[in-house]
């Protein structure tokens, strides 16, 4: 199982146990995480999973495909350099620990 956190925008925290290959997006709306709406379903076309990676998290994150990099530029809240879409972080192949933050808005 690997560790993932989300720190809420009102300055609440829910930590997860996520099974190996499964998304952060798919993890987060499983468990009711709020600002997690993931509305594609996981196809990076709607940037309703954007969220702010810790810095000392990025590093072991893939770097940004061409379509999640487009979907970025449309997200609600204001891209910042740790905005990655949760729908193209999968627990064990991209992360073995992470934390984020979730915008205001999706």
């Amino acid at each position: 199982m690997i560790s993932a956190t989300f720190n809420h925008p009102e300055g609440t925290t829910d930590t997860l146990q996520i099974d190996p290959g499964v998304s952060l997006m798919k993890a987060a709306v499983l468990n009711g995480i709020g600002n997690i709406i993931g509305e594609c379903g996981g196809q990076a076309m709607c940037a309703t999973c954007h969220v702010l990676v810790q810095p000392e998290y990025r590093d072991q994150l893939p770097p940004l495909g061409e379509d999640e990099d487009e979907m970025l530029d449309c997200a609600a809240t204001e891209r910042t350099e740790g905005s990655r879409l949760g729908c193209q972080l999968k627990a064990g192949e991209h992360f073995s620990a992470i934390e984020v933050d979730l915008p205001e808005a999706q």
